[in-house]
């Protein structure tokens, strides 16, 4: 009898086998429901075979092998172990990681039909139509208008996401000639579509689309508003042209929605996917198996999008390469941008990086040649130029809640002006501290090495890392006194203070808290693009990726922070970040101001900042990075551990650091408490490993997590972070 070889979604690196009398090699790639244990557990068929190392009175049979779709193609299943082996992570959950939800229950598919899947758009009369028009009450009314201005066309199964009750609407709007039904799907792309391209753009399309079409990695560094978008969208017409597929890569679900409207646009009768957490279940399976297909012909997508199977794939981009969003920070710690690499030289397409501020590990790799970089040095629009910035020296220009006179002077003169203005912060809440004026008692998480921000309009004091919240205390627990105080910014106290400063001004707030519904970003967008909003307020999901036409002003608040951190990034980051939500400013022909409160206006990462010139500040930290032995001229690991108690953790890990003797070219330091070394009730820890070499790196990392799973660890949990980027 035929035995299968399956993956399960289980901590342990080995495949499992099973009787499956009605299996063939065909099978492979398909999922199958087995026992385990007392339970039943769904998992992907690997390999079959004629014969099995356990015994045969100890072999089971599988329950069922579900063969309405095959989940994992060849080429995906050398992905998936790749990555198992590269981040030395159980290849089942690898596996299973990668598929939607409803792929790892233990119920078949129900497949329906595919059916034609008209697309509507707006007619000229519909376009009239605004918000205002529709009543407050009329919420699902208000949700599809909204989607029909941000997306220009929709498809019948969009509608059907947005809500069930949205089908006789659009009957309706059908009816009154409010939307218009395009019955076909045409796969043509009309020539010619889009802006002129600058010289820059035009010379970048051209090198990218005349090379072979094999693989390559291409490093698109362009400055904020050069238009890397319309380089992307031209390369991508020209692989639609050879009936390819292509796969986006962006760093954040609030990114989607602009970027997706601007796709549409452009490919209106092209399918198009999105792929992210924002997703139902039942939209992410349907969006994967219309990607599986080959039917959708572009996929835009958020990390875990890496792995969506594509027959088709002619080109992938990762849009804002530098981001940190790309690497998972819990169970398998990958870097999607890296995958993304290793997939396209898999399957031997090329792929482009894009930023304004390149991750260093990608400058270097540049530098060196094993990338190809194509430079945009000036804006797209014809009349853009690059923001002015300023400093305001807070030693001298003294501060009120938080804003100086030169900022809020700046405000009322933009406000005078109808333009729109950005005031960013990188802190939610109202803030970051709630302090005892007379003991110095701070407010902190019982759970974590932190403290609890203030949230004053929810009268809560909340942790950022574990969600623990709690009601303000009526008095210092440790002296009585009542007098307690915010102590700080976050973006709902600047928030408050503008308010105070403008009172008729329309203030924004974007952050983590005012997005948190499901629609709400696209509607905060769409009031920025009207001109809803005079004031916005709010953190790095305003700093990327967006176009803003009327905004002419960007304050930045609190950035000496990370001046001097620990965290040899810090530097890295912060500039990328402070050119990202420069870079809002001036993007039309409006000019564009940035005013930066700071301390130490001299420092030479502003004067790098106020030149725009990236390359001097990413070759000097290139050189401290090389003096002091940092990425990415060493590659290095993280064991990390945790358990209830700091001694079980420690222990394991000057137990683990003595398992398999390194030789010269590894270098393991000692065991050390993990920056937040309480996170979650959970007492952290670990161990850095690093090398000159990647390879021997690989081949040490692979004897210990063998000889680390050989432990009695019952009380620990630990993983392996390969290329980690926090500490």
């Amino acid at each position: 009898m035929p035995i299968i070889r399956i993956a399960l979604n289980v901590p342990v690196d080995t495949l499992f086998d099973y009787y499956a009398e009605d299996a063939s090699t065909d099978d492979i790639g398909l999922r199958a429901c087995v026992p385990f244990g007392k339970k039943h557990l769904t998992g992907i068929i690997i390999a079959v075979v004629a014969e099995s190392e356990v015994p045969p009175a100890k072999l089971r049979a599988v329950k069922s092998i579900f063969r309405e779709i095959k989940p994992l193609s060849q080429e995906l299943l050398l992905l998936f172990n790749f990555c198992s082996h590269y981040y030395h992570y159980p290849l089942g959950k690898v596996i299973m990681n990668g598929l939607p939800l409803k792929l790892r229950n233990n119920q078949s598919l129900q497949l329906k039909d595919n059916q034609t899947d008209n697309q509507y758009s707006l007619t000229s009369a519909g376009k009239q139509i605004t918000v205002k028009d529709i009543p407050a009450r009329q919420r699902i009314a208000r949700r599809l208008l909204v989607e029909f201005h941000c997306s220009t066309v929709i498809s019948h199964r969009q509608i059907q996401q947005i809500s069930p009750r949205a089908i006789p609407l659009l009957k309706d709007w059908l009816t009154w000639e409010w939307v218009a039904a395009i019955p076909k799907i045409s796969t043509s792309i009309a020539p010619n579509l889009g802006p002129p391209l600058t010289t820059e753009q035009a010379h970048a399309v051209v090198e990218i689309t005349n090379d072979d079409g094999h693989f390559k990695t291409w490093l698109l560094h362009g400055i904020t508003g050069s238009g890397k978008t319309e380089v992307y969208l031209r390369i991508i017409a020209s692989v639609l042209a050879k009936n390819k597929q292509s796969l986006v890569l962006i760093p954040e679900i609030n990114l989607t929605p602009q970027l997706e409207a601007v796709f549409r646009e452009r490919f209106s009768a092209i399918p198009l996917v999105s792929l992210h957490s924002g997703l139902n279940d039942t939209e992410r399976l349907m969006n994967w198996l219309q990607a599986q297909s080959g039917e959708a012909k572009i996929i835009l997508g958020t990390r875990l999008a890496v792995f969506t199977p594509l027959p088709n794939l002619g080109l992938i981009i990762v849009d804002e390469e530098h981001d940190t969003s790309f690497k998972q920070h819990e169970g398998l710690r990958y870097s999607a941008r890296d995958l993304a690499i290793f997939r396209a030289k898999q399957i031997n397409i090329p792929i482009i990086l894009g930023s304004a501020t390149p991750s260093l590990e990608s400058y270097h790799n540049a530098l060196t040649h094993r990338y190809h970089s194509i430079r945009l040095t000036s804006r797209a629009i014809e009349n853009a130029r690059l923001p002015t910035i300023e400093y305001i020296d807070t030693r001298t220009d003294k501060r009120r809640e938080g804003l100086s006179s030169a900022l809020i002077d700046a405000i009322s003169q933009c406000l005078a002006e109808k333009h729109q203005s950005l005031i960013f912060i990188n802190r939610r809440g109202y803030a970051p501290v709630l302090l005892c004026r007379s003991c110095g008692w701070s407010a902190a998480c019982h759970r974590c090495s932190s403290r609890l921000v203030v949230h004053l309009r929810d009268k809560k004091l909340c942790c950022h890392h574990c969600g623990h919240d709690e009601h303000f205390p009526r008095a210092c627990p440790d002296c009585g006194n009542q007098d307690l105080a915010p102590f700080g910014l976050g973006t709902q106290r600047v928030e408050e203070t503008l308010a105070a400063h403008f009172p008729s001004a329309r203030i924004a707030r974007v952050d983590r808290d005012s997005t948190r519904r499901k629609h709400a970003w696209k509607d905060i967008l769409q009031a920025i693009h009207t001109h809803q909003v005079d004031i916005l307020v709010g953190t790095q999901i305003l700093s990327k990726g967006h176009d803003f036409t009327n905004l002419s002003l960007v304050g930045i608040l609190n950035a000496d922070t990370s001046l001097f951190s620990t965290d040899y990034r810090a530097s890295e980051r912060l500039f990328a970040q402070l050119m990202q939500v420069a870079g809002r400013a001036g993007r039309a022909e409006i000019p564009g101001h940035v005013m930066i409160q700071t301390e130490f206006p001299e420092h030479q990462l502003y004067r790098a900042l106020q030149r725009q010139d990236y390359d001097s500040l990413a070759h000097a930290l290139l050189a401290e990075r090389k003096a002091a032995r940092f990425p990415p001229f060493v590659h290095q690991a993280l064991l990390r551990a945790e358990s209830h108690a700091m001694h079980d953790v420690m222990d394991f890990l000057q137990q683990a650091s003595r398992l398999v003797a390194h030789t010269n070219t590894i270098e393991m330091f000692d065991p050390v408490p993990a920056q937040i070394a309480r996170l979650k009730g959970m007492e952290r820890a670990q161990v850095l490993v690093q090398s000159n070499s990647r390879n021997q790196l690989q081949k040490f990392l692979a004897r210990w997590y063998t000889e680390i799973n050989r432990l009695s660890v019952h009380k620990i949990r630990w993983t392996l972070d390969v290329d980690p980027v926090e500490f």
